[in-house]
């Protein structure tokens, strides 16, 4: 049992714990605070250190719900993207070296060379998205932004006392985001804050994220925005502004939170997608975007992931929700149009709460290149036909997947005989579903290690120490990992929504 007198006092010492150690616990009733993770005991226990304690404590795992490592920041990035998926859901990075008939080999710098059953395999990615990854998160708050149309620059900072709180100086500024974990929440009553990156976009990128919500979903995304700067209305009210006031679905203040951008509106039954600009002169404007359908049906979930797709060499613009295509748009259409026609300026992306007493949460945010491919194996997947992808975006084939010969080429027989392809060219497979075998059921205590800048395995815990965890996974077995790659241990993810959420919010 957590004592609720402890924890207070953890608090009043983050603020000098955070100095010596980026290490972060946080328990599943919300409450955390600093120190340095040493390792797992049985139990399972976390072995927590701080200065200001005599000894090393151990907490029961069941009451934590992850452990940042390193304030987020892993001491050695993963380099390759190259990955295969489990059938139980777990990414592992690495490199693929073999393929037969019933094995798959993958090399990885975090627990050496791995062999998995071919059955357990449900998806290879050489070469996923087609390019490099810029940004996974959050694991830290100082990453980002908050800006609102009263305060361009950014809010001023609250003297005392959390971002959060109720407090004269909070009271007399909109309301704030809240980090927790590793994800944004937004608990407020009104919208009106903007939650910003300046940058990390390029070109042609892919900005995937969870969204998750309690009433309903009222969100704008900004992306490929440059945050030009505006000037007020005229006979704009100001102190109105800092007070807050923002009428639900207002467009007017898009330009002002994100300047020259494409904002995508996502409510519960429809979406809108806008060109937002400020002129040189600071005179703002917005256009609507036609589509032909901008129906949705998000009310009954709860919870979704949405991917936005643009490609700003080509002017072509997708939405995905759950790996489903939604929608698109292609703004270079006119003869001669070029990078120069697209409204998105800058390389940052944004989000702003448009609805009242809508609160929610944003987690799980990546931005990686997009090598333009319209859509993902994933939504071709079928019963008794592997699919592949190729790394150029446009061509795919269906058949058998075989093994990699001695030039290191994957055998792929289809309906005109069978092909060879190098793996550097194949950007994802996905095999057939009558060919996985049944994902296992969760252990009782289960780890989720997360690596960066992307990769994550499950299993049973072990006991391990501050540099290694002993892991196992049903498909691998018993696993050592190194954690120099790691950001978080995850031990408690909720699997419901609303449970998942502080009561605060």
């Amino acid at each position: 049992m957590i004592l609720r007198a402890v924890i207070p006092w953890c608090w009043a010492l983050a603020g000098c714990a955070a100095a010596e150690s980026l290490d972060l616990l946080r328990f599943t009733n919300g409450d955390q605070f600093h120190g340095a993770f040493r390792g797992l005991k049985e139990g399972p226990g976390v072995v927590w250190q701080r200065e200001d304690l005599a000894a090393p404590v151990e907490f029961k795992t069941s009451q934590i719900r992850h452990v940042i490592l390193h304030g987020g920041r892993p001491l050695t990035a993963l380099t390759s993207l190259s990955q295969l998926g489990l059938v139980n859901g777990d990414r592992l990075p690495g490199t693929i070296t073999a393929i037969d008939a019933d094995t798959i080999t993958l090399d990885t710098p975090y627990a050496g060379v791995l062999r998995l059953a071919r059955s357990q395999v449900a998806m290879l990615a050489p070469n996923p998205l087609g390019g490099r990854v810029y940004y996974h998160g959050p694991f830290v708050e100082d990453d980002w932004k908050m800006t609102h149309a009263a305060w361009p620059d950014g809010l001023p900072a609250i003297a005392t006392g959390s971002a959060a709180s109720a407090g004269p100086a909070a009271s007399a500024q909109p309301g704030r985001w809240v980090f927790s974990g590793s994800a944004w929440y937004w608990p407020h009553a009104h919208a009106g804050t903007a939650l910003i990156r300046e940058d990390g976009m390029p070109d042609r990128a892919v900005l995937r994220f969870e969204l998750a919500w309690k009433n309903r979903p009222c969100l704008a995304i900004a992306f490929h925005a440059d945050f030009a700067p505006a000037k007020p209305r005229e006979g704009e009210d100001l102190r109105r502004l800092k007070a807050g006031a923002f009428e639900p679905g207002d467009v007017y203040v898009l330009p002002r939170l994100f300047g020259n951008s494409y904002v995508l509106q996502i409510y519960a039954d429809y979406l809108m997608l806008y060109r937002t600009a400020v002129s040189a002169a600071g005179k703002t404007s917005f256009e609507q975007v036609q589509m032909n359908n901008n129906n949705l049906r998000l009310m009954e979930m709860g919870k979704a992931r949405l991917e936005v797709r643009s490609n700003r060499r080509s002017g072509a613009i997708a939405l995905f929700i759950n790996d489903e295509f939604v929608a698109q748009w292609n703004e270079n259409k006119e003869p001669g149009h070029d990078a120069a026609h697209f409204a998105g300026k800058g390389a940052g992306f944004g989000f702003v709460v448009q609805g009242e007493h809508s609160p929610l949460r944003i987690s799980d945010i990546s931005v990686s290149e997009w090598n333009g491919m319209p859509d993902s194996a994933r939504s071709m997947q079928v019963d008794d036909q592997d699919i592949v992808l190729m790394a150029n975006g446009t061509d795919r084939y269906a058949g058998k997947a075989g093994g990699l010969d001695a030039h290191g080429l994957l055998d792929f027989t289809g309906k005109f005989g069978t092909l060879h392809f190098p793996l550097d060219e194949v950007a994802e497979v996905r095999f057939a579903r009558n060919r996985l075998a049944a994902a296992a059921d969760v252990p009782a205590e289960r780890l989720v290690v997360r690596f960066s800048p992307v990769g994550s395995i499950s299993g049973q815990p072990l006991p391990g120490d501050a540099s290694h965890l002993e892991l196992l996974n049903p498909s691998a077995g018993p696993l050592r990992l190194a954690l120099d790659s790691a950001v978080m241990l995850d031990f408690n993810s909720s699997k419901q929504i609303i449970d998942d959420w502080n009561a605060d919010f």
